[in-house]
């Protein structure tokens, strides 16, 4: 570089000084340039400053402002010229304000219609899910109809005889040679007609008239208190009629006033000589109600069925003649019932074993008696010292025993087990005399005794239960009230006894008391057990329906007329949250067990007690559960598993039921009382939920509600039920507008989300035998009094839900109305209170199980009541006595203690952001 500069004649040493001598004239001229413009004026003369402000412009300028020579109106003048700007200022400072607000008043109105806009987005985007679900649904539904509704079958036929069975014309019975061993092995198979006993046909009994036969003999005592109660319950039973033509089973009943015991010829010509006899008896049954063994005194019933309490082995037929218990003993033993059942606790009471009775050594079967008299003393022997005062036996019931012997119910309320003995018989009627063995499987003496043994809760010890039969021995099974011990191990069954647990003794007797109330207790419950046997042992036929309560309407409402679209129930709901599908209403199954029940559960309807062999109920609680894969394979119809069966989150949750059962809804039942504003209020809560069936209001009050009153539009048809009473009984009636198994029993004044009572449905669809609701209380033991307290107290188990907001059964609807004692809904009659204490007890006392709470609450509060009952002192001492009132009643306490509450599957679960919980908020 620098050769070049050197070719041009510059070195480089000269080119850096012309570069300094440059800058230096630059900063000079600078500085002269600011110099300059001090001493210059705007008009670019040079002057001083001093003379710039000394010159006339700058002082008359000067002197406007100088208020020393202003005089006052010019100063007035100016003041107000400034008040004026003053004043324009402001109206232009006001008028920017003003557009400044309508400016901001105009992005406000923007960003709400904008907010508007995305919420409308939002729901809209929601009522778009609820339709393509409701669509889903539909087409699913249609799908169903086409594939499998024509395979439903529907009621048969009601196919009856048009002919009376007619009997041939018969001899005298004198002259008549019956074969006696020829009908000994009849059977139903050989020695019934079932052409006359459809299976799809109403199941009727013909009744000869006894008593107007016994009207035309003068000799006849006149009825007593027992025949007319006897006469009431035979003609007055549900399949009695009075057409023989199109009966199935006609009867004959011989009672104690029966004309012709005593005369065994004119007996047999009248029995034979019964209109529609038939040569031979068939379809007949004989109902002998007094003593008599009609075999064993040459009374050959033929192929009619004999239906007696006294039989002998040789003259029994088994199942095709039937032992019964003494009526008469039935009668007295009702008559003296208490209300309130034996006490079950404690399992061993007082005496471990007792009996009292007399044995005398006269006759061959006597000494086989007083053999096993002999072992138990010697048994009583050998155990004294363990055994300490439990045995109570008296073999000699004399004068001395008399009052002892007189009080045998108080002894058996005392007793664990009681020993019941064979029969003393004469010697002639022994099956061989040289074994002292007796003839008799059954006989008036053991019926008494084992009725008295259940009645009182002790435990019958049969000895010789090896040979003895007992009444309805086919269908009942005794083993699970009673033991049966051969009079061979009579020295060792004291031993076998005390290995019993405590819940194995309880189990015995509470069983043996269930067989006793539902078919012994008294004259009308024996006979209808011997209709029923008749009607669903024998012959298979399905016992009627059980009767649901008629509905007189003050008001109902339906939402579509038959004729409108099932797509207006695409309808648009307020709630934030899709919980399910809005649906027309569907009414759950009824009875599609009919046969299955008739054919296969015969001892369930018998020996448990969700079943009754009295009734046939529209479903169970405990109706069988498909496996998993079936709905899938083969049996689809009604089910609507999550995401189709591979399950899913909040999403798929949402859009289906779910679950084990079949698509089903439930029905809103609603206690109220001139309570119309709080009710209307609670009916509009339950717009649009979603599996809702139907809403039934009962009003309990006598005067009608308001004409003026508007009903709302809720999406489902709103029932306003007159009642016939005053009663908290009322919320538990099966009426008949109930279409579906599932009930929830709310009170008016309660308020749950959609989402809580859609929770609280589909965990009652897994738990159908109990109660599934909020609010939960629990029963306490005081043991300074030794009785039950009624507590709300915060606790960590419990053993009720109010029914103010639960889910039960319909089943347990008809068990509260018909089968739970009368004693209970008279008690809640009396007190206006304890109606849900009592179905926790019969829940509880029927399924053996505790309820289910779900969610967190505890109690729920009206916030438009002025007050509530439950704040009352009288209302909880009122409770207390209810509690222990009710286990009286049923001789023990049902209610039983659970530790746990339900939520929902993923509550409180962290879940990945695409997912979604299956509610909000539970």
């Amino acid at each position: 570089m620098e050769s070049c500069f050197t070719r041009f004649g510059v070195s480089m040493r000269r080119l850096f000084f012309l570069i300094l001598i440059a800058l230096l004239f630059v900063v000079l001229l600078n500085f002269g340039t600011s110099f300059y413009l001090i001493f210059t004026g705007f008009n670019g003369n040079v002057v001083s400053t001093i003379h710039y402000r000394d010159t006339p412009e700058v002082q008359d300028e000067l002197n406007k402002y100088n208020l020393d020579n202003i005089d006052a109106n010019e100063l007035i003048s100016r003041v107000q010229e400034l008040l004026a700007i003053r004043v324009s200022v402001l109206k232009e400072l006001r008028q920017f304000e003003r557009n400044r607000s309508y400016v901001i008043k105009q992005i406000n109105e923007r960003n709400d219609e904008l907010k508007t806009i995305k919420a409308q987005i939002i729901r809209k985007s929601n009522e778009l899910d609820r339709v393509q679900l409701h669509i889903k649904q539909a087409e699913l539904a249609r799908k169903e109809a086409r594939e499998w509704v024509d395979s439903l079958i529907e009621p048969p036929l009601n196919i009856l005889p048009k002919h009376a069975q007619e009997s041939p014309s018969i001899q005298h019975s004198n002259d008549v040679s019956i074969d006696r061993t020829s009908n000994r092995h009849c059977q139903m198979y050989n020695c019934f007609d079932y052409s006359r006993c459809s299976l799809f046909s109403t199941f009727y009994v013909f009744i000869y008239n006894i008593e107007g036969h016994n009207n035309n003999n003068n000799h006849l005592v006149q009825q007593e208190t027992i025949d007319e109660i006897l006469s009431k319950h035979f003609n007055g039973n549900v399949h009695v009629t009075k057409n023989p033509k199109i009966a199935c089973i006609y009867m004959v009943i011989i009672d104690d006033h029966f004309p012709y015991l005593n005369d065994h010829n004119r007996f047999k010509h009248y029995l034979y000589s019964l209109p529609y006899w038939g040569g031979d008896g068939r379809n007949h049954v004989i109902v002998n109600l007094n003593k008599l063994n009609l075999r064993h005194v040459g009374i050959e019933p033929m192929k009619a069925m004999l239906f007696q309490t006294n039989f002998i082995v040789f003259d029994f037929r088994v199942t095709y003649d039937l032992i019964i218990p003494n009526v008469n003993q039935i009668y007295y033993l009702s008559k003296n019932l208490d209300q309130f059942a034996p006490r079950l606790s404690p399992a061993r009471r007082k005496y471990f074993i007792s009996y009292l009775g007399t044995i005398h050594s006269s006759t061959v079967q006597n000494d086989q008696r007083v053999t096993i008299k002999q072992n138990l003393l010697n048994l009583v022997s050998k155990h004294t010292k363990a055994a300490h005062n439990e045995f109570l036996l008296d073999f000699d019931c004399d004068e001395k025993t008399k009052r002892l012997c007189e009080n045998q119910t108080l002894i058996l309320l005392d007793s664990t087990f009681t020993l019941i003995l064979p029969s003393a018989w004469p010697k002639d009627q022994l099956i061989d005399s040289s074994y002292g063995l007796n003839n008799s499987i059954f006989d008036d003496q053991i019926s008494e005794r084992f009725l008295n043994a259940l009645s009182t809760g002790s435990i019958p010890v049969l000895i010789g239960g090896d040979y003895v039969r007992l009444p309805f021995e086919e269908i009942i099974d005794w083993n699970r009230a009673m033991i049966r011990i051969p009079i061979s191990r009579t020295t060792e069954f004291y031993v076998v006894l005390k290995t019993f647990t405590d819940s194995d003794i309880i189990e015995m007797r509470r069983f043996g008391s269930f067989i006793f109330r539902n078919y012994f207790s008294n004259v009308e419950n024996f006979v209808n057990t011997l209709f029923a046997f008749l009607r669903s042992v024998r012959l298979k036929i399905p016992a009627p329906p059980i009767i649901n309560e008629q509905s007189s309407f003050y008001y109902n409402r339906k939402e579509l007329n038959q004729n409108e679209s099932s797509i207006s129930y695409a309808r648009v709901s307020s709630y934030d949250e899709i919980v399910g599908p809005l649906e027309p209403p569907i009414s759950s199954l009824n009875f599609n067990r009919n046969y299955t029940i008739s054919f296969t559960k015969q001892y369930e309807s018998w020996n448990e007690e969700f079943h009754s062999p009295l009734y046939t109920y529209p479903s169970l609680p405990v109706d069988p559960v498909l496996p998993s894969e079936s709905k899938f394979i083969g049996s689809s119809y009604g089910f609507r598993p999550i995401g189709a069966g591979a399950g899913g989150s909040g999403r798929e949750y949402s859009e289906a039921l779910g679950g084990n059962y079949i698509h089903e809804q439930f029905t809103i039942v609603i206690l109220t009382y001139e309570r119309e504003g709080i009710l209307l209020s609670a009916l509009q809560r339950l717009k649009d939920l979603p599996y809702l069936n139907k809403v039934i209001v009962v009003w309990n009050s006598p005067h009608p509600p308001n004409e003026s009153i508007k009903w709302p539009d809720i999406g489902v048809e709103i029932v306003v039920i007159k009642s016939k009473r005053n009663s908290l009984n009322n919320r538990f009636l099966p009426f008949d507008e109930i279409k579906t198994d599932a009930i929830l029993s709310l009170d008016d004044d309660v308020s749950f989300r959609h989402d809580e009572i859609v929770f609280a449905f589909k965990t009652w669809r897994q738990a159908r035998d109990v109660i599934v609701g909020f609010p939960a209380r629990y029963h306490a033991w005081d043991s300074a009094n030794s009785n039950w307290l009624y507590n709300s107290n915060y606790t960590c188990e419990f053993s009720m839900i109010l029914t103010g907001a639960a889910f039960f059964h319909k089943y347990y609807a008809y068990m509260y109305t018909y089968s739970m004692p009368v004693a209970i809904r008279d008690k809640v009659d009396e007190f206006v209170n304890c109606e849900d204490i009592a179905m926790n007890f019969l829940v509880s006392h029927i399924s053996r199980k505790p309820p289910i709470k779900v969610t967190s609450r505890w109690t729920f509060r009206c916030q438009d009541c002025l007050s509530s009952l439950s704040e009352d002192d009288l209302h909880y001492q009122r409770r207390h006595k209810c509690l222990n009132y009710f286990a009286s009643v049923y001789g023990y306490m049902p209610l039983l203690l659970t530790q746990f509450r339900a939520d929902s599957v993923l509550f409180k679960t962290r879940i990945p952001h695409d997912k979604q919980k299956c509610f909000k908020y539970i």
